[in-house]
């Protein structure tokens, strides 16, 4: 069986935690992905950001699981951002619009603010 070609780091920064994704989120990367979830959303974390300016690949499969972290995120009552998302990444999140629901940015320090 083939191997998730996903890494994650977590940082913990006050109350927001980065996920930091480098490699493919495809529908192999699901245990990875939450598991890094399950990392950052310790300590009363309210804002979880994904950055994705490592990112190398992202299929159907990979949008579907960001649904699911999605609706984990918000039954916790979090926020969920992204930020260094390719252009081509960006166009993705409109058509799919779930740049609706998670909020993305230009920089770490843009998507940390909120703003």
């Amino acid at each position: 069986m083939p191997q998730p070609k996903l890494t994650t780091n977590v940082r913990h920064l006050g109350s927001a935690s980065i996920i930091d994704i480098q490699g493919e989120v495809n529908g192999m990367a699901e245990d990875i992905l939450m598991d890094a979830y399950a990392q950052a959303s310790a300590n009363g974390v309210r804002c979880i950001v994904l950055n994705f300016s490592q990112l190398e690949y992202m299929n159907s499969s990979g949008i579907g699981l960001l649904v699911t972290l999605l609706i984990r995120v918000q039954r916790q009552k979090q926020q969920l951002r992204a930020y260094g998302l390719t252009e081509h990444y960006r166009q993705i999140f409109e058509l799919t619009r779930i740049n609706e629901a998670i909020g993305i940015y230009d920089s770490e320090a843009e998507a940390l603010a909120g703003r």
